[in-house]
């Protein structure tokens, strides 16, 4: 696995604006259009945001825990022992997020819960300082960190399948998931569909060329 690291300051510019975009994606949606199918399986565009509202609520606890360890966790080496991937049957958590998000009378109120759960994020995110972090039993430095999360975001926002909306994160989704391959994904592809195509959620357009190496899983 290739190293791969990013600034403070611009990682937390680039997340506040990930952040924005993800949830005005899940604002453009209407309550119908957020109960059908996201493009990572078994999940409604519903249960995308939900998940995405609990990391976002995970994350802000995550940039107060200050350490002083040394870091041993990069922006791409974090993916390489993930905790979606520690357990190989992914039901329990799918069926989970079922339940959570059948919790809510209507969609419309998860968006609203995941607004101000990005608010409360965002503010977290401005006031950290430029530390190592310990997070999911990892030590980071806040870069890092900050930009495995601009990864998460950009991802779940291709997850929504609502057409060609921009995403701020796509570039550094597309160096996180080359560092994790230790490949580059075909270079005639835009960073959008390199990055579905990347973690296979699109099939390689013929002839790509795409290396061995893909698709991974972040």
């Amino acid at each position: 696995m290739e190293q791969l690291s990013f600034a403070h300051e611009p990682a937390v510019r680039l997340l506040c604006r990930q952040v924005g975009e993800f949830v005005d994606a899940a604002r453009s949606s209407d309550d119908l259009e957020l109960l059908g199918p996201s493009r990572c399986h078994g999940w409604s565009r519903l249960d995308v945001v939900v998940h995405v509202r609990t990391g976002l609520q995970e994350m802000a606890l995550g940039t107060l825990a200050h350490t002083g360890e040394q870091p041993d966790h990069d922006a791409a080496s974090y993916w390489a022992d993930h905790p979606d991937d520690r357990d190989d049957d992914p039901v329990p958590h799918i069926l989970w997020l079922r339940r959570t998000a059948g919790a809510y009378s209507r969609p419309a109120a998860a968006v609203a819960h995941l607004q101000d759960a990005a608010e409360a994020a965002v503010r977290a995110v401005r006031a950290m300082p430029e530390r190592t972090v310990q997070f999911q039993g990892k030590h980071l430095r806040s870069g890092d960190f900050l930009a495995t999360w601009v990864v998460e975001l950009a991802v779940h926002q291709l997850d929504l399948d609502l057409g060609e909306q921009g995403s701020s994160g796509l570039e550094w989704s597309r160096l996180t998931l080359e560092a994790v391959a230790e490949a580059r994904l075909p270079a005639g592809l835009d960073d959008r569909t390199a990055v579905l195509v990347g973690i296979g959620r699109e099939p390689c357009p013929p002839a790509c060329g795409l290396p061995p190496q893909f698709p991974v899983s972040l």
